[in-house]
């Protein structure tokens, strides 16, 4: 045989060899999509909790563009990754069942965030369990560029907006405009404004940052740059969102209050965020790195060589590790269904509450016209008393069999919802207040009316526990759910009316409380445990 016929069958032996191990190497690539596609199943109810919100949110529809983003990105490593072997690394069973273990506490909670987190998690580690820790590492960010589909940032809505009244206000006095500010309402000359929830930025935040993130992978290789650059795509947008809003109000302010004041003015923010984004980009783009990298390209050889050197992975250890994914990521679900069977209470709290002092009096008719604002369908124990020609306000909203849409911890649990009921929420501190020997850090509102100012304490009450912690106190009925001792809870808010100064009403308060609090635990331990 000729030196020519001898490396045509070199040749062709290693193509014939590359293909039967390209073909065995899709072998765990459906198996690790089978997978998935399972526990996105399984988990259902959390699965449908993320797309629900992608469809009836503008803020969060970039969702349904995060997977083939990914996808994307891993297709575009496909030479590199058909060089690695398939090695399943079944020692990560464990961080799967931390992570099954945290969605339960989070179920248990109703903390909606964290199951959908939990969800998104095992999918990374799945392929790591079942593809192996070098193929999960090699893609890695694409893996994580996952969390992003999580509807995540309304808590950010709060900060935002106390940035940009700042921005705006500071804005409009270095240009000369005298400004009037209570919280986040001001007025100027000619006319009255505020930072409402779709002036915060929030959309404009979470689409800098998902695209500057894209962006920063597909154009750099330096992972110094990466990070410079979403971090840039971070603060852009917050300080562009303040800019935005100083001059909606300029041009509001300039042209007598004819533009800028109704729905267009939501169209210039997003021409101008538009503008902002598109210039980052640019900017960016002087020091891209985005050319391919020939050592991980090439043209095929290298991965033959690795195929034949290292061989294919067993199809049996394949299955065996994803019917341990399947398993571990199977019992939590399972679990949950028992626990809330057990925890189930279908009597109805009943709490009454009396001065053993007799030095306050019940009022059937309220001080101010106003109340808190729940969701689901809690049972709420209001109460006004009098006394010494002082008045306070007792607000007990207790939450039993909670689950998502009814629970005690939620951001639809305010003080104040309708900008047309006449109340502003001015501003919210922490606070010690005395409960016997006991003391408490209680959160402190000020609202404010037309006639009436209004003082606030708030805390929650889990049975033996109590906080102000909106955390530690998902935390405690996580625990309590657990133990089997039900998910009881309720928030106690007292208010008392002053004129100038907050402090006249925190001595009313304060006093309420030290004659009052004894009656008010016993008849929340009433409704706890069902007896006197």
């Amino acid at each position: 045989m000729s030196n020519v016929d001898k490396a045509m069958n070199t040749r062709l032996s290693a193509e014939i060899g590359g293909d039967i191990s390209t073909r065995s190497q899709l072998a765990p690539v459906f198996i690790v999509l089978l997978v998935i596609s399972l526990i996105l199943g399984v988990y259902y109810e959390v699965t449908w909790s993320i797309v629900s919100i992608w469809m009836r949110s503008e803020t969060y529809a970039h969702g349904f563009l995060i997977f083939p983003f990914s996808a994307y990105m891993i297709w575009k490593q496909r030479h590199r990754l058909d060089a690695l072997r398939c090695q399943p690394s079944i020692g990560w069973v464990w961080v799967l069942g931390v992570i099954g273990l945290s969605w339960l506490l989070a179920t248990l909670a109703s903390v909606q965030i964290v199951e959908q987190y939990a969800l998104i998690a095992m999918i990374p580690v799945t392929v790591c369990i079942i593809m192996g820790y070098r193929v999960a590492w090699a893609i890695a960010f694409p893996l994580a560029y996952l969390f992003f589909a999580v509807p995540v940032g309304d808590a950010l809505i709060p900060p935002l907006i106390d940035f940009t009244a700042d921005f705006t206000v500071a804005a409009l006095q270095m240009t000369g405009v005298p400004v009037y500010r209570e919280g986040t309402f001001f007025s100027i000359p000619s006319g009255n404004w505020s930072v409402v929830e779709a002036c915060s930025g929030l959309r404009y935040l979470i689409a800098s940052v998902t695209l500057g993130t894209l962006y920063a992978y597909l154009t750099y290789r330096s992972w110094v740059r990466r990070v410079l650059f979403i971090i840039l795509s971070i603060i852009v947008p917050i300080i562009a969102n303040g800019m935005r809003a100083y001059m909606i109000v300029m041009t509001g302010h300039l042209s007598d209050m004819q533009l800028a004041v109704g729905v267009d003015h939501l169209i210039y923010g997003w021409i101008f965020f538009g503008l902002v984004m598109i210039l980052l980009f640019w900017i960016g783009s002087f020091w891209r790195e985005d050319q391919e990298d020939q050592s991980e390209t090439g043209n095929g050889k290298q991965a033959i060589t690795d195929h034949q050197t290292n061989g294919t992975v067993s199809l049996k250890q394949t299955l065996l590790a994803a019917s341990l994914v399947v398993i571990t990521v199977s019992i939590w679900p399972a679990y949950a269904i028992y626990l809330e069977s057990i925890s189930q209470n279908d009597t109805s709290p009943e709490i009454d509450i009396a001065d053993p002092l007799g030095k306050w009096r019940v009022n059937s008719e309220p001080f101010v016209n106003w109340a808190p604002t729940y969701v689901g369908e809690p049972h709420k124990f209001y109460y006004h008393f009098e006394g010494a020609d002082q008045a306070v306000g007792v607000y007990i909203t207790y939450y039993r069999n909670q689950n998502q849409g009814s629970e005690l911890i939620n951001s639809g649990n305010v003080l104040v919802s309708d900008k047309y009921s006449g109340w502003r929420h001015l501003r919210s501190t922490k606070r010690n207040i005395s409960l016997g020997s006991e003391a408490l850090l209680v959160t402190q509102h000020q609202l404010t009316a037309h006639t009436n100012n209004l003082l606030a304490w708030r805390w929650y009450w889990l049975g033996n526990e109590q906080t102000a912690n909106p955390y530690l106190a998902k935390a405690i009925l996580a625990i309590n759910k657990l133990l089997g001792e039900g998910d009881d809870g309720a928030e106690i808010i007292i208010t008392a009316i002053y004129d100038d100064r907050p402090e006249e009403a925190e001595v009313v308060l304060q006093g309420f409380i030290d004659d009052m609090f004894p009656a008010i635990a016993s008849g929340l331990r009433t409704a706890y445990y069902g007896e006197q």
